[in-house]
């Protein structure tokens, strides 16, 4: 499960002078189960606000999104988000902040213990069930929100910017984990991020977005087979093409 039918979805947003902004302008997309999706585009093209309506966190001005079929009209058990920033409870340990979700689903001690235990083990953290955020470094930090995400069973995971904090080697270490994980979980990810290089060691679709509004510009299939070497020749051969898109676009909305 985890397909997602994105149809004509704009957003218009209200200044405090009165005028309106459209940030988004009639985007339609269909994602599969299981696939990795990434969406890339110059900076202010809608690529948060499209991730947010698809969570139910913001409404669409029109259009509609449907995940499995249901339209999304607010936040949905079955669509799970991960953040730049961790949002951990500081107070809770690792295995307290995995279990949160199930906790508030009223899931009892044991289950949603066991159940902590089984994700925090999918993200490589056993060692670390019993210590708080702070005792913790950026990239295992990132891990943990990925593992309370997944505790909560969604079909679809959203993640914007998940590794925008890190350092390069932690955020290539944190990508190959990504993967790992994608390929034992078996969902569904939509990725938002800056970065180009990323997009393409991820995916198996890029979808480019455009200067606002956002709309879809170009959808690029990867066939690059994983595990992907970032010094392979058509490796650099798609992140040129995807950054010339993306470059043209910025050109263009500073004219």
């Amino acid at each position: 499960m985890g397909s997602v039918a994105i149809s004509d979805v704009t957003r218009l947003f209200t200044r405090d002078d009165g005028a309106q902004v459209q940030a988004i302008g009639g985007v339609s997309l269909s994602i599969a189960d299981d696939e990795f999706v990434s969406f890339v585009g110059p900076s202010g093209c809608g690529k948060t606000t499209l991730l947010r309506i698809i969570a139910g966190l913001d409404q669409a001005s029109s259009g509609e999104v449907l995940v499995d079929g249901n339209r999304i009209t607010g936040p949905n058990p079955k669509v799970g988000m991960v953040f730049q920033e961790y949002s951990l409870f500081p107070w809770r340990t690792i295995l307290d902040n995995v279990a949160f979700g199930p906790e508030m689903r009223g899931m009892s001690r044991k289950g949603r213990y066991d159940l902590a235990r089984r994700y925090i083990s999918l993200v490589g953290l056993d060692q670390f069930e019993k210590s708080y955020p702070f005792e913790l470094s950026g990239g295992m930090r990132q891990r943990v929100a990925i593992a309370r995400a997944l505790a909560n069973d969604p079909d679809l995971l959203l993640m914007d910017e998940p590794f925008g904090a890190l350092d390069a080697q932690t955020r290539n270490k944190m990508q190959s984990e990504l993967l790992d994980i994608w390929d034992r979980s078996k969902k569904t990810i939509l990725f938002v991020t800056h970065s180009v290089d990323e997009a393409v060691y991820l995916s198996d679709r890029i979808v480019v977005m455009s200067s606002r509004p956002g709309q879809i510009r170009k959808v690029i299939e990867v066939t690059i087979p994983r595990p992907r070497d970032r010094t392979a020749a058509e490796f650099g051969t798609l992140r040129r093409d995807v950054l010339g898109l993306i470059d043209e676009q910025s050109l263009q909305a500073n004219d």
